[in-house]
């Protein structure tokens, strides 16, 4: 089989010759340490095809927009940044670990959000060349994701801007800015998944972290009122342009009490299925079905603190657990931070060579 042929009877839940397998740097990036590492031990030549990923992930065109946003954020500490929603980024002690400042923190008003100056990503040129990328991803046998950044997120992008505490005191006190804000944000999310979707991807990438370890972090009433039907609008919008596209969801942490009801709305795919909270021989049993698993390696745990031999070991009683008759994609479950070491990452490829075949 060729990848692409491999990861789509994969998501059809149907048995390839091996299990697809990829670093989630492919889609979300790498950790400065990380790719430090990867040039030190194999120069400039591209992760993914060094290691042969399965899969391979097309990103929006930058913005060309400028916005002064200093009418929302007055000062910043040298090293901070604002991107293009206007949420600034003061750098933490490693890569994405970063304290934001919210620029809606201090809204009161439908108004306020309704005059923001939203960013582009609705605009043509974001997009300009993504079908010609994709096609010659296909011609070359990869399987084709789309991942729009930020806007692929339609709960985490509302409360970057509005701040996380103000966004859930609003579900219950200011139900109308809440409102706004998550209409804003849903409705650049249907856009960008649809242009995504035209430009021909298999796989779109959404997702939202609305769970820690222990479980949501909202109860379900409350979730099923905002967010579930924001994200079926955006699954809907990109099944009436390909009904086939694959929808990819991911949110860290145990979600296990809303499976059921992403795979009512239309998910097809679950990440990263975190192994340190979740119950995966459960979830495989009550919902393998219907959903491909991708991830399963834990990145906090595995990737870290094993050694090579347990790294293969675990590899291999995942395949066997999720991978049982087909609907695995394997991958550490987040971006591999600075401390995992290099023999570390390439057990998880020699663990899938030895064990990834049916």
């Amino acid at each position: 089989m060729t990848p692409r042929e491999r990861v789509l009877t994969t998501l059809r839940r149907e048995i390839p010759d091996k299990v697809p397998k990829l670093l989630p740097g492919e889609i979300l990036g790498y950790t400065p340490g990380i790719r430090a590492l990867f040039h030190e031990k194999i120069g400039d030549i591209d992760p993914a095809e060094y290691f042969r990923f399965d899969v391979r992930s097309i990103h929006l065109n930058p913005t060309k927009k400028e916005v002064d946003f200093h009418k929302y954020i007055s000062e910043l500490p040298k090293g901070a940044f604002i991107d293009e929603w206007g949420v600034g980024h003061i750098p933490g002690s490693m890569y994405h670990y970063t304290k934001m400042i919210h620029p809606m923190r201090e809204f009161k008003k439908v108004q306020e959000v309704e005059s923001y100056p939203f960013p582009d990503i609705t605009e043509d040129y974001r997009y300009q060349g993504l079908k010609e990328k994709v096609s010659k991803l296909k011609e070359k046998g990869w399987a084709v994701a789309g991942f729009a950044e930020n806007a692929g997120m339609i709960f985490e992008t509302s409360w970057y801007l509005r701040g996380y505490e103000n966004l859930i005191c609003d579900f219950i006190n200011n139900p109308d800015l809440a409102t706004v804000v998550l209409d804003k944000v849903t409705e650049i999310v249907s856009v960008a998944s649809k242009k995504l979707v035209e430009a021909g991807i298999d796989i779109l990438i959404l997702g939202d972290d609305v769970a820690t370890q222990r479980g949501l972090m909202m109860s379900l009433p409350m979730w099923r009122r905002w967010l579930k039907p924001r994200l079926s609008r955006v699954i809907n919008s990109a099944r009436a342009i390909n009904p086939e596209i694959y929808i990819f969801y991911h949110s860290d942490g145990n979600c296990t009490d809303i499976i059921p009801e992403l795979i009512e709305i239309g998910v097809d795919i679950l990440n990263p299925v975190q192994p340190e909270v979740m119950d995966l021989e459960k979830i495989k049993k009550e919902y393998g079905n219907k959903l491909t698993f991708w991830g399963g390696i834990g990145t906090q745990t595995t990737m870290v603190f094993s050694t090579p031999k347990g790294i293969k070991e675990e590899v291999k009683k995942i395949i066997e657990i999720l991978g049982k008759n087909g609907g695995l994609v394997l991958a550490p479950t987040h971006v591999l931070q600075p401390d995992v070491p290099w023999q570390n990452i390439l057990a998880f490829f020699e663990g899938v060579e030895m064990y990834g075949d049916y």
